[in-house]
């Protein structure tokens, strides 16, 4: 039986600091603002390299970099309001899951080689693992603590890039792994050094094939819906300074365009209502106004208490009947909209926990309405990195998706540009259109193949009417989302545990070194 050696480090551990910290302030060039998607591959890269080879201890420490470089950078527009505090606290939580998950994909370039050393094993398992190993990594962040961050995946990279087309097949989870796989054969192929045979370039090259022939799987045309939506701009952030009905007004303001154009339905963004119309009569009887006026439906969204709770609440609001369907955010998010552990946090920063009064509930029905006969999905802000959310707006009957957020505690950063991106994936995702409004922009409306269709730009007012085209059929990761993430999370842990038991059975074998050509070594048993 033989087996190749572990290998040593590519890079002296200084050089390996040097290269993961560039490595994640490329891979954050992948991402809007800047949305150069192919850099997504050179920071992958970058990390890989300074993790092959590399010592539990070095693993974590370059992981660490990587992950503070990255982070650090990408959500820095949390200072915009909040200041350094949560940005350190949240990026800082981030950086140490990615420095922990650093490992296991350090211990698979050490264990694999000891046990397949061929070329099957260098060149596909290998890489196959490590693609899976930082799958469940980002499967592990965007679930926990709490319900997770899954805010940097790789996947959400290619939005606008020819690969996001996998997505509809295997999901943003499995177009990470293909994209990370194929960084770590097209490394496994270089390393290798045998460019003249071409046989050791057929896995890499097969990813690849992949990730850029796969098209899109088709979905089938239901007609249109037309859709106004509105950006009214008002003073909807957190420390904005307002005036009773202040944000409902410049909705209002933002709407009086449209009186008189035929629609099908009118979509208003969250926390486009300052107060819960539930329970305000006023507001009530100005919702029941404009859906005469515009003679369609409504979808709006407000803070609504019911049942002694809070929740973040999307409306379907009809002329006569007043809300006659809800759905309440699946996922608040902690820090922002609860605070889950008050207690424990209060006592760390007072002040800023302080200024979280209002503590959402998580919702529990479905994120879909029926806007008469036509299905439609919805995710409310944040929710909308979230796949579980999305997907059960698919599998509910969704023809096409609303998104309504609010933007405005980050204006003139990268935020809403990063949140856009995601809306598109789940457009390509699902074979869906998109209408994603938000209070303050930028909105889009998203056809099924990612193209923008209609926009508003940030910082102003305004409306777009729009013939928005609805789909019918479930695209394959509705149906298989689930397994692959269990396949890929559970299964590649799974499997890098096989392997460590099977090199710990190699090592307490009677084995001698012998040196190769190029300083690898053989272990003869």
């Amino acid at each position: 039986m033989t087996a190749l050696a572990p290998p040593r480090p590519l890079l002296p551990l200084w050089a390996a600091v040097v290269v993961a910290a560039a490595g994640g302030g490329i891979l954050d060039l992948a991402f809007p603002s800047v949305g150069w998607w192919p850099l997504a591959f050179v920071g992958v890269a970058a990390s890989l390299l300074t993790l092959i080879g590399r010592s539990v201890g070095g693993a974590l420490l370059v992981g660490f970099v990587f992950g503070a470089a990255f982070y650090l950078i990408h959500i820095v527009w949390i200072t915009r309001y909040l200041g350094v505090i949560p940005w350190f606290a949240l990026a800082g939580l981030e950086t140490v899951f990615m420095s922990v998950g650093a490992i296991p994909i350090a211990l698979a370039y050490r264990w694999v080689p000891r046990v397949l050393g061929g070329a099957a094993g260098r060149l596909l398992v290998l890489p196959v693992l490590v693609g899976g190993l930082w799958t469940a990594r980002e499967l592990f962040m965007g679930s926990w603590p709490y319900t997770g961050f899954p805010w940097g995946r790789i996947g959400m990279s290619q939005s606008e890039s020819p690969l996001a087309h996998v997505a509809s097949w295997i999901g943003v989870a499995g177009l990470t792994f293909l994209m990370v796989a194929f960084t770590a054969a097209v490394i496994e192929w270089v390393r290798r050094g045998r460019f003249s045979q071409w046989s050791t370039a057929v896995p890499a090259a097969v990813m690849a094939a992949l990730l850029v022939l796969v098209p899109a799987f088709p979905t089938q045309d239901a007609g249109i819906l037309r859709v106004g939506s509105v950006q009214g701009n008002g003073p909807s952030g957190y420390f904005d300074e307002r005036s009773r009905d202040a944000i409902l007004n410049a909705q209002l303001a933002a709407t009086a365009p449209l009186l008189g154009e035929d629609m099908d339905l009118l979509l208003w963004p969250e926390g486009g209502i300052d107060s819960d119309p539930l329970a305000d009569a006023g507001t009530a009887r100005t919702l029941d106004s404009l859906a005469a006026r515009v003679d369609a439906p409504l979808i709006v969204n407000a803070a609504t208490d019911r049942e002694g709770s809070t929740f973040n609440t999307s409306l379907l609001w009809e002329q006569g009947e007043g809300a006659t369907q809800l759905h309440d955010k699946v996922n608040p998010v902690p820090m922002g909209e609860y605070v889950p552990d008050r207690w424990f946090f209060e006592a760390l920063v007072p002040d800023l926990v302080g200024l979280i009064q209002r503590e959402y509930t998580p919702g529990s029905n479905a994120p879909f309405f029926d806007v008469g006969g036509v299905g439609v999905g919805l995710a409310i802000c944040f929710d909308v990195i979230y796949d579980d959310v999305i997907w059960e707006g698919a599998r509910e009957g969704a023809e096409v998706y609303m998104f309504q957020t609010n933007n405005a505690d980050f204006r003139d950063t990268d935020e809403n540009l990063q949140q856009l991106a995601f809306a598109r994936m789940r457009a390509v995702e699902t074979g869906r259109s998109v209408v994603n409004i938000s209070t303050v922009g930028t909105s889009q409306v998203i056809a099924p193949d990612g193209a923008t269709l209609d926009s508003l730009d940030a910082g102003v007012a305004g409306h777009m009417l729009t013939d928005v085209p609805l789909r019918t059929g479930i695209t394959p990761v509705v149906v298989v989302g689930p397994a692959v993430q269990m396949l890929l999370g559970w299964g590649s842990l799974l499997a890098l545990a096989v392997f460590g038991l099977l090199a710990r059975r190699l090592r307490r074998g009677d084995t001698t070194m012998t040196p190769t050509p190029g300083g690898a070594g053989v272990i003869e048993k």
